[in-house]
């Protein structure tokens, strides 16, 4: 290693800025952000600094010295950045830190400095530093902006919690034990989730993994799963939770409308589990999906079960939390981009649109020929259909919409394979849409946008052609 990694308490102390660029207003920023006296020193100021100074918590630890700089500047300083755009008044200032024995660090010269800023990751009081020596910073901040995705924003207040009961910990459990029980306890999503409700959620919380842990030390006790939303097939879509909670799982189960590329972004380390349901065989095979996720969280696992699109849109996620709730599993839901908002999207289709449709319904399409649902609430105008599922009955649920009162000509879009490159959209009506989908080779999965706002872009399309398409005429 080139550098000594450590972090500085510079609270109350003296830290020196010279330079009034933006270069210096945001390293002022960061050690008033820790706590530190700063004295910016520069003849001039910039926008950045200027406003950094109107700031109140700069008026109250933060003063300007408008002058060229002298050493005498350096009296009493715990540290000094030279972060002017001269390369040789950087260089004396770099000279005169040293000769007071003060580290100083001269912004993009690693040769002149003492330390370097690392790119950090803020969850305070947990702070993660990324670094390379100089040679590469905006590598280090692409490292960092990966990291942020990967740190859920609550793990401040898990680390300010934890700091909290660590002497209650100390007094229940004796030094053997104090390790496992907070490798467990900060390896629980649920107990994050906790925090995020309030101190008492918070107090049960570590009281149950207490009392849980005292009568089984030797035992790894409960796993837990995280119920994810996988969006609609883009692993682009996945939200920033799913893809930390992905990092953590054991065991991954997962079905058909999973793709393998969000798979790819789970810990390779975890087992996959492929659950797949087939419509006609619902019922058995969700007693088995809520047998796995138990049998995997009895034996202490964090069992990730991915579902495509939302878990509790045509999901059956609220079957699973009951299933796990009786055995006393405890359960974190993620929800996920649900396939007709990504459809929507990649198409181009407003779902709502003023003047045009004032409401949206998603219905599933597997049992579009039974009479479960409002089928004439479901064909009347003004009103955007989105069915799900929807190519195993496509011809019986466009059929029934008719009978129900929606116009043979009411326009549709057919979306296959949403989202993914593979994606595929044909325009039609509802009296023709089975023939254009059958003459497509249309397959699953794919659903069905019944309504004005499906021809919506069409019309907007060849509006915009018109011009042209006249020119050549």
């Amino acid at each position: 290693m080139d550098y000594l990694p450590i972090f500085l308490r510079v609270q109350n102390r003296l830290a020196v800025v010279i330079g009034g660029g933006a270069v210096a207003a945001r390293k002022a920023e960061l050690l008033l952000k820790c706590g530190a006296r700063v004295r910016l020193v520069a003849p001039e100021l910039g926008a950045g600094t200027q406003d950094l100074l109107r700031q109140p918590t700069a008026a109250a630890h933060m003063t300007h010295l408008c002058a060229p700089f002298a050493a005498q500047h350096l009296e009493g300083a715990a540290l000094v950045i030279a972060a002017t755009d001269s390369a040789a008044l950087n260089a004396q200032i770099a000279h005169s830190a040293r000769a007071r024995g003060v580290p100083v660090n001269v912004v993009d010269d690693a040769d002149h400095s003492d330390f370097i800023l690392p790119a950090i990751v803020d969850r305070s009081p947990l702070i993660v530093a990324v670094s390379t020596a100089g040679s590469a910073p905006v590598l280090a901040r692409r490292v960092r902006e990966q990291l942020e995705a990967l740190l859920p924003a609550r793990l401040g207040a898990l680390a300010r919690f934890a700091g909290s009961q660590r002497e209650r910990v100390n007094e229940l459990l004796p030094p053997a034990l104090r390790r496992p029980f907070w490798e467990r306890f900060f390896g629980s999503a649920a107990n994050l989730e906790r925090l995020g409700a309030d101190d008492a959620a918070a107090h049960q919380a570590l009281s149950t993994e207490l009392q849980a842990f005292s009568a089984r030390p030797d035992s790894a006790g409960l796993g837990e799963v995280y119920l994810i939303g996988a969006g609609p097939g883009d692993p682009d879509l996945l939200t920033l939770r799913a893809l930390q909670l992905l990092q953590q799982a054991d065991v991954l189960l997962y079905d058909r409308l999973v793709s393998p590329a969000i798979l790819e972004r789970a810990r390779r380390e975890a087992t996959r589990v492929f659950v797949g349901k087939d419509v006609g065989e619902a019922t058995l095979s969700q007693e088995r999906i809520n047998a796995l996720l138990i049998e995997h969280a009895r034996r202490g696992l964090k069992v990730a079960r991915l579902k495509g699109g939302d878990p509790f849109i045509f999901g059956r996620g609220g079957e699973e939390i009951a299933a796990l709730a009786r055995h006393g599993i405890p359960v974190t839901v993620v929800p996920g981009i649900t396939a007709a908002l990504g459809a929507a999207a990649a198409a181009q289709i407003p779902l709502t649109l003023r003047d045009v449709s004032q409401s949206v319904t998603f219905a599933p399409g597997h049992v579009a020929v039974a009479d479960t649902l409002d089928w004439p609430a479901l064909a009347r105008s003004g009103h955007t259909v989105v069915f799900y599922m929807a190519m195993a009955q496509l011809e019986g649920l466009t059929e029934r919409l008719r009978r129900a009162g929606a116009p043979a000509e009411r326009p549709v879009a057919l979306i296959a394979q949403a989202t993914l490159p593979t994606q595929r959209v044909v325009h039609g009506t509802l009296a023709d849409i089975a023939e254009l989908a059958r003459a497509g080779g249309y397959g699953a999965p794919a659903l069905l946008f019944v309504g004005e706002v499906t021809r919506v872009v069409q019309q907007q399309a060849l509006e915009s052609l018109e011009p042209c398409l006249e020119g050549v005429a």
